[in-house]
């Protein structure tokens, strides 16, 4: 069952090269389930009982399935994010090199570990903005070949290579795209191709670079694996899993999966958006319920924030706390942080828990080290939107930001299990206050 959801998991990365592929096949999973899409600029008209999604920027998505038995209900929600740090390509992509070179003209997005890019083959994926009429359209596009390169400089002209090197990513990380010779607005040619569209109808894109690597299994008991960009969507994957498995008639169901969380989520379509509290006020309103009840909804509901965590490196094992601390193949993790960049506390530690003792799944505690800063995430983002009972949750990783990360083969089945307790459970309905 582990290696077999790993698999599943394997495809679910090899369709996902980007966050527009990523919302779109999440998109098609949903509607193989018989979720009607309700697209934002439309009216909505819902049902008790009705499964629906919409998308936002075509890079994030909600979800939601109604309950048939909503006198008192809560919203039950999981949210992960779709993207992940990469390389986004400039307007201008190509750079010519002493005319026997050509470059894509590259800038970082998010806080990759640059090292890990380097001698690896990689491709370009992402979406055109094409013009059809008087209309504009979407077309995703994978130039789904080992297409580009980010050559490291040899050891004999940098002898400082293995003694800690600042890499700069105007200088040191542009990919090499071909010989030299290519005119300006290839990549764009090659883009519109692969979508089957007249170069002359793109107006706009957003590309990036993606590593070709598939998952791998490994280790002595092939209790290991490695992928690009694990985080985060093998905690998207999972819950989605759960959320399609799960189900209480009391509730109201809610899968959101955001983009821009590795850049602070502050966009229209990131979890520090009105996007999520936008969906929730209209699946209300859809089920002709007053302003009063929206609030007791709310307090009545229950926020799983997934995003993996730092497993304790065998290298390194003093980067972590020396009791809060996490291992693959350990089960899910719970992160708490005094300054709340993790939104658990006391009281949605102790409803998760009891979720996860009823799935049969094992629980570990993440803090940071008291004298270290990590990472945030959008549990508590998303609270300032919509406030509720929430907590932070991951997998355990190491190498967390490379272009090819390791967690373990049997942690996305824990998740699994977990997310479909949660959308079975009523959690919200169990608070204290």
């Amino acid at each position: 069952m582990y290696r077999k959801t790993a698999e599943e998991l394997a495809d679910f990365l090899r369709e996902c090269p980007s966050v527009f592929h990523t919302a779109a096949r999440i998109g098609r999973e949903l509607e193989a389930n018989g979720y009607e899409r309700l697209r934002e600029c439309d009216p909505w008209s819902i049902q008790p009982g009705g499964r629906y999604y919409t998308t936002r920027n075509g890079s994030s998505l909600i979800a939601f399935h109604l309950g048939t038995e909503l006198t008192d209900y809560g919203f039950q929600i999981a949210a992960s994010h779709s993207d992940f740090p990469t390389f986004k390509i400039k307007e201008n992509a190509e750079l010519e090199v002493r005319k026997q070179y050509t470059q894509l003209n590259t800038e970082g997005y998010g806080g990759m570990l640059c090292a890990t890019w380097f001698d690896r083959p990689l491709s370009v994926a992402g979406r055109l903005i094409v013009k059809d009429n008087d209309r504009f359209t979407e077309k995703l596009v994978n130039l789904d070949r080992d297409l580009v390169v980010i050559p490291s400089v040899a050891i004999h002209m940098n002898r400082a290579a293995n003694e800690g090197t600042a890499w700069n990513k105007q200088v040191d990380m542009l990919p090499l795209f071909g010989g030299g010779g290519i005119g300006r607005g290839e990549l764009k040619r090659l883009a519109a191709q692969e979508a089957g569209v007249p170069e002359s109808a793109v107006y706009g894109s957003d590309l990036y670079l993606y590593n070709r690597q598939q998952l791998s299994v490994w280790g002595e008991q092939k209790e290991f694996m490695s992928a690009p960009h694990l985080d985060d969507l093998q905690c998207a994957y999972a819950a989605l899993r759960g959320f399609l498995e799960g189900y209480h008639e009391a509730s109201v169901h809610v899968y959101a999966c955001f983009d821009n969380e590795e850049v602070g989520s502050g966009t229209k379509q990131g979890a520090g958006s009105t996007f999520l509290y936008d969906v929730l006020r209209r699946i209300h309103l859809g089920l002709g319920r007053t302003e009063e009840d929206y609030y007791r909804a709310v307090s009545r509901s229950f926020m799983v924030s997934a995003d993996n965590a730092h497993a304790v490196h065998p290298n390194h094992p003093e980067k972590t706390d020396p009791e809060n601390c996490v291992y693959l193949n350990g089960g899910i993790v719970i992160k708490s942080h005094a300054g709340q960049k993790y939104t658990s506390d006391g009281v949605s530690i102790a409803l998760f828990r009891e979720l996860c003792e009823k799935a049969g799944v094992p629980v570990q505690f993440f803090a940071n080290r008291s004298d270290m800063q990590g990472g945030s995430t959008l549990g508590n983002i998303s609270s300032a939107q919509v406030s509720m009972n929430a907590v932070d949750v991951g997998l355990a990783q190491l190498a967390m930001h490379s272009a090819y990360e390791t967690a373990g083969v049997k942690d996305t089945w824990y998740m699994v299990r977990a997310m479909a307790q949660f959308f079975s459970s009523h959690p919200g309905r169990q608070t204290i206050y």
